[in-house]
């Protein structure tokens, strides 16, 4: 009975704020569980994400062995359980390694973008007048065009490559996330533990680091998970654009864009590459409803 009021004590102790955050992220934890589909999401996006960092050790073959005897070979071929591409490489260890590119191109735009464009956004949002209409403005521009056309003017000027096919990704999802992050800054900026804070004399850097960081990187972490399928997508888009990674690395966009001249020999070979695009586009795309689903506090 001590220990139990010692523990009862020791929870009431802790500051209010404190108790309501923990209660707050352990009824999403709750209501993310409950929802056997964003679950089953997950589980998708673990599996990718271990094919990622362990596919060197379980792909069967040599993904860049090559063997003009065994090119396209069908699926089920003795040896190769998911056929050959179009120089013999084995395609199941194609796809396990490719896996570790693949989402290293969708996840690490995204990962740069969330953070330089939560801090814009949320720097504008907070500051507003004229600071926030003149950076929401330089952001619009970016609206003029599409994310495609973007991404793909933005890596023909750089030219072909990996690192230039991130920058321009990157570049494409910070306006997105800035206009995100401004909108929650700008609501949560006016709410009554703000102004109080600001009436005690806290400074605008404890402000935004106590009170207004918690309460917006929730919603812009769960709309930049939704990006990830954009940006997988986008990636794959400029590999096959011959504008993203190069050969011979195993990469499902560019195998898509190696493949399409066997599509008539071996279409269903062909069409791995984009089961595999389109199979993580919607894990992605579930998982980030799920989690908006959770953090609503509505439901």
């Amino acid at each position: 009975m001590s220990s139990l009021a010692a523990s009862a004590a020791a929870v009431a102790a802790q500051p209010l704020e404190v108790q309501r955050s923990r209660g707050y992220w352990s009824s999403v934890g709750r209501r993310f569980l409950s929802d056997p589909v964003a679950v089953g999401a997950a589980l998708v996006v673990a599996l990718l994400v271990g094919l990622a960092l362990f596919g060197p050790w379980l792909a069967p073959a040599d993904p860049y062995q090559a063997s003009m005897l065994k090119r396209l070979k069908p699926i089920g071929t003795p040896g190769l359980p998911l056929g050959s591409d179009e120089l013999g490489r084995d395609m199941l260890s194609r796809l396990i390694v490719g896996a570790r590119l693949s989402l290293y191109m969708g996840i690490t735009p995204v990962l740069c973008a969330f953070l330089a464009g939560s801090a814009i956004g949320i720097a504008a949002g907070y500051a507003g007048g004229l600071v926030n209409t003149a950076v929401m403005r330089t952001i619009d521009v970016f609206y003029a065009f599409p994310s495609v056309l973007l991404a793909i003017a933005l890596s023909g000027a750089l030219g072909a490559g990996v690192v230039n096919s991130l920058v321009s990704l990157t570049i494409v999802f910070i306006p997105q996330i800035a206009r995100v992050a401004e909108s929650v800054t700008t609501q949560v900026r006016s709410r009554d533990y703000v102004e109080a804070a600001r009436a005690s004399g806290a400074g605008p850097f404890t402000i935004v680091r106590v009170h207004v960081l918690g309460n917006v990187l929730g919603p812009i972490f769960v709309y930049a998970t939704g990006l990830i399928a954009v940006s997988m997508i986008l990636a794959s888009g400029l590999s096959f654009l011959g504008l993203g990674v190069n050969p011979p690395e195993p990469e499902w966009g560019l195998m898509l864009n190696t493949l399409r001249t066997a599509i008539y020999a071996q279409p269903w070979v062909a069409a791995l590459p984009g089961a595999m695009i389109f199979i993580t586009s919607i894990a992605f795309n579930v998982l980030s409803d799920g989690l908006r689903s959770a953090m609503d506090n509505k439901g």
